[in-house]
C-alpha cells in the first residue's frame, strides 16, 4: 500500500545516507521479483503446477534474486550449471541428436540429473527413452504441452513449460498438467517497487 513501511533500519546518519541509493535499489528490485512471483503463484492457484525461476539473473545478484523468488512463493531451479545438466538446442545440434547429447552427459557427469529442452513431440519421446528426468517444453502450444505431458507422466518424467510465457497464459498452461512453469521474467524483467527512505530524528 502507498505509504506503508516495508523496512526499518538503524545506524549512523552518515552511513545511512551513504548507503541510501544502493539499499533502495536492491530492496526495490528484490521486492519486484517477489511480487511478480506471487502474482504467478496466485494465477496458478488450484493447480499442482509450480512457478520456477531460471538462471537469467542480474550478475552478482543470483542468490538474492532466487531468495526473493522463494519469498514470493516460487520454486528455485538451478543455481548454476553444476546443479543439473540442461540439454538445449545447441547441445543437441552439436551432439547430433537428443540421445547422443544425453549419453554424453551421462558419460561425463553420471551423478548430475539431466533435463532436455524440446520443441517437438518426437524430441520429447526421444528424451524420455534416453533417460531424461525432466523435459522442458519450449514455446509449445497448450495442446502440444498436454500431449507431451501424456507421454512423460507414465514414464515418471517431469515436465516444465517455458518460452515467453505471460501471466495471462497461466490457467491454460496449468490445465495441461505440467509440473512447472519456467519464467525468466521473474528475475530479468520484474517491475521495480517504488521505495523511498525517510530519515527520522
Amino acid at each position: 500500500q502507498p505509504g506503508a513501511v516495508v523496512l526499518t533500519v538503524e545506524g549512523p546518519v552518515r552511513t545511512l545516507l551513504t548507503a541510501e541509493r544502493t539499499m533502495l535499489n536492491l530492496v526495490s528490485q528484490l521486492s519486484g521479483v517477489a511480487t511478480a512471483t506471487a502474482a504467478w503463484v496466485d494465477a496458478l492457484a488450484g493447480s499442482p503446477t509450480k512457478v520456477r525461476d531460471t538462471r537469467k539473473t542480474v550478475p552478482g545478484l543470483r542468490v538474492l534474486q532466487k531468495y526473493a523468488v522463494r519469498c514470493g512463493g516460487g520454486v528455485n531451479h538451478r543455481m548454476g550449471l553444476g546443479d543439473t545438466a540442461l540439454v538445449k538446442d545447441n547441445h543437441i545440434a552439436a551432439a547430433g541428436s537428443v540421445a547422443a547429447a544425453l549419453a554424453a552427459v551421462h558419460r561425463h557427469a553420471p551423478e548430475v540429473g539431466c533435463e532436455v529442452e524440446c520443441d517437438r513431440l518426437d524430441q520429447v519421446s526421444e528424451a524420455i527413452e534416453a533417460g531424461a528426468q525432466l523435459v522442458l517444453l519450449d514455446n509449445m502450444s497448450p495442446d502440444l504441452m498436454a500431449q507431451a505431458v501424456a507421454l512423460a507422466r507414465p514414464a515418471g518424467v517431469r515436465t516444465e513449460a517455458s518460452g515467453g510465457l505471460r501471466l495471462d497464459d497461466a490457467p491454460a498452461v496449468a490445465a495441461t498438467g505440467v509440473d512447472f512453469v519456467a519464467v525468466g521474467a521473474l528475475t530479468h524483467s520484474a517491475p521495480v517497487l517504488d521505495l523511498g527512505l525517510d530519515l527520522l530524528g
